[in-house]
Order: C-alpha cells, then structure tokens, then sequence
C-alpha cells in the first residue's frame, strides 16, 4: 500500500535531476554527499514529511539498505522457505514496479539474524547486481527485473554468511568474500557477462563481512579494503588489475573503512582498537606505517564516517565519540538516545550528520561538540542505512520503504 500525498511526491520528484545513490553508502562508499536541505524531522502523528511508504514484498529480517538510479529504488528481501527477491519503486511515488524472484544458492547455513540478506544490491541504471545471504550473485536488467545473468559464489566457507555488499568500478562488479579455510578473495566480474575477471587470493585473512570503499590517492582510483588480518588489516588494491599495492596494520571484520580528507580509518566494529593512516604516504611502499592507533574503540555494526577534520564512530547503546583526524584525541563522547545503533552514517554537503533509519533517527550538526538538530522515530525498525538522493532520503524498514522530503 501507498501513502497520500503523491502529488506533493512526484512535485519534490520533478524539482531536478535526482543525485544517484547506486550502491552501499553512496557512489564511493564512503557516506557523503554533497546535496543539501534534507529534512532534519520526519514521522510523528502528521506523517510530517514523508512523502509515501511503499509496502516490501513479505519477508524476515533483510537488512540491505536502498539504492536509488535516477527514477526508480531498488530494494532486497528475502523469506527463508520462498527464496530471495528484487523488487522497483518508482522514486517519484512509491509505486512497485517490478519484482522479480532470485534462486537461492549453494550457502544452506545462513545466520537467522539478517544472513540471508545482508548485502545491499548495486547499480549502473542499466542493471541491478544483487547478492543473497544463500551465495548467489545475480544481475537483472534495471527497466524491467528480467535476470540477465545468475551465477552461484564457488567459495563458501563463510562463518555464518555473506555481509559483505558488492560494489561497482568501471565495467566491474567487485566483491570482497572473506571466508574461513583459508579461502578468503577479493573477485572482479564482468558486470555485462558474469564472467571472472580477475582474482586476487587473500588465504592469510579470515572471515569478514566488510564492503570495501573506493579513494583517489595520486589521480589514480584505489580500493580500500578493511580485513581480518591485524598485521595486515588495511589494504589497498589497484582495482583494475586486482593487484596488492600496500597493506598496514588493523582490524577490520564488519565496518567499511571511512575514506576523508587523504585519511583512512578501520576498526572491526566488534570491539578492539581503532587504526588510522594518511593515504599520501601510501605511494610506492608496501607495508604502510600507520598514523595513530586507538587501543580500544566503542563500536557496534555500523561504519565510521569522516567529516572536515572529525571523525565520528557510533558505539553500542547509543553512544556517539567524535575524534579528531589528526591525533585521534577525542573531541567529545556523548549518548544519542534516538538512534539505531547498527546504522551507518551521512554527510550531507551543508554540514549535517544523518543517523537515518527507519525506526530511531538522528541529526546532529558537524563540529567539535555535539549539537542535536533533530530526532525521530518512524516504528519500523530494520539494521538497514538510508540512501540520500535528489532531496529524499530512503528508509527500508522490515514492512515498508519510506520516502522522507521537504513538504
């Protein structure tokens, strides 16, 4: 079921060219964008600036967050005994326009608490790559869900599941598969055939359920990879070739690296240290030394995020540290008391910082001491992290998808 309010819907959809929000955490992964004038409230009695909610085809728990491609939200969901779903959304009004049924794959041990679909799907416009809890990757042609390709992961020794969200670079569908057995890869597709590109073999690493982020260091692109390996916990990948550049120590499981300002910072997001490092002195060498190191972050599953000269990192219950970049010194520590502890982060380009779920939200205003701009609270709460796009922001909750602009 739809909301009212459509008109005032496809208004706010037809005020200009809608900003892509193609894959987890925007189009470099790192959280930011530079749009402004996002609503700060939303929800209450009045429905106040939500636009539409659309219904989500039935399903358990599905944690992978929205993308938005121009005119259209693709979502993910996933029922245990029925299998996996991609289902489209008209971005202007909520209206479903496709859903299409995936295969479950070869994986038959997913962890009941969100495994079957955790990673979050991406896009070029032109398809839609999908990847399920079960192991199975999937590509489907964006205007009308019809599968183009569907291929079963080889590797599988996975802890419990895959985490990890596919990411796009180029003609390139890359995935990060950290897995037990000494089978952990980091693995290029051909986004039009499906076919291997390259592979690079990690067998030094364990599981991990972290999505690496995309960083420009000397006009060239590097992916940044965070995994579980403290000796090597940071890599950078050249992600044309698949080749290891350099590698410094961490301790990455979960959380995609915060890529800001020449930094890199990693922690695992399931407690242990915090490792930073200054991408300029990354050039040329292979064992990166590392700039600061905290020996103990308060962390939960959600990703770090920089802004400016901060760096901010949501804990267990609530509690937010905000730290500088430059020492790692803390700026302030302070309790959130609405926000979802699991959701990761935006920056918006007029200074705001989204803690934006579809259950508790936060905003707070970028700076060295906290200042809360708006709570929320729409009740339906899901792990998933809000897409932002065209002055809307998209919710995925566990019944519905919201859609949350100016009105």
């Amino acid at each position: 079921m739809r909301s009212a309010l459509i008109a005032l819907a496809l208004a706010a959809g037809s005020a200009g060219p809608a900003a892509n929000w193609p894959q987890w955490r925007g189009p470099t992964c790192t959280g930011v964008t530079d749009e402004k004038g996002f609503p700060t409230t939303w929800g209450g009695k009045e429905g106040a600036n939500v636009l539409w909610k659309a219904e989500l085809p039935k399903n358990e728990e599905s944690p992978s967050s929205p993308i938005v491609w121009g005119d259209r939200v693709f979502v993910t969901v996933s029922l245990r005994e029925d299998g996996h779903r991609v289902a489209c959304y008209a971005r202007a009004d909520g209206k479903l326009l496709w859903e299409t049924p995936i295969a479950k794959g070869p994986w038959k041990k997913t962890d009941a608490r969100g495994g079957v679909c955790a990673p979050t799907p991406c896009t070029d416009g032109e398809r839609v790559f999908a990847l399920f809890g079960t192991a199975v990757l999937a590509a489907l042609n964006a205007a009308d869900g019809k599968v183009a390709w569907s291929i079963p992961l080889e590797k599988t020794a996975f802890d419990v599941a895959m985490g990890s969200s596919p990411i796009l670079h180029g003609d390139s569908l890359i995935l990060l598969s950290g897995l037990r057995q000494k089978q952990s890869n980091l693995t290029a597709w051909d986004k039009r055939s499906g076919k291997v590109k390259w592979e690079l073999k990690l067998p030094e690493h364990d599981f991990c359920h972290s999505t690496p982020a995309v960083a420009t260091v000397g006009g060239k692109a590097v992916l940044i990879l965070s995994v579980n390996r403290r000796s090597a916990g940071i890599l950078g990948v050249d992600p044309d070739r698949g080749e290891l550049l350099w590698s410094a120590p961490g301790d990455g499981e979960t959380a995609t690296p915060a890529i800001g300002s020449g930094h890199v910072y990693a922690d695992s997001a399931r407690g242990g240290g915090g490792y930073c490092l200054d991408l300029a002195k990354t050039g040329g060498a292979k064992e990166v030394a590392l700039k600061w190191q905290l020996p103990r972050v308060n962390m939960d599953l959600s990703s770090p995020l920089i802004v400016g000269d901060l760096l901010y990192r949501l804990g267990g219950n609530g509690w937010l540290s905000c730290l500088k970049l430059e020492s790692g010194e803390k700026a302030y520590s302070e309790q959130l008391q609405s926000v979802h502890s699991w959701v990761s982060p935006v920056a918006t380009g007029d200074g705001l910082v989204y803690f934006a779920s579809p259950g508790k939200s936060t905003v707070i205003r970028s700076g060295p001491t906290l200042e809360v701009v708006g709570t929320s609270d729409l009740g339906d709460t899901n792990h998933s992290s809000a897409a932002f796009s065209g002055g809307m922001i998209l919710l995925k909750g566990r019944k519905f998808l919201f859609c949350i602009g100016k009105r």
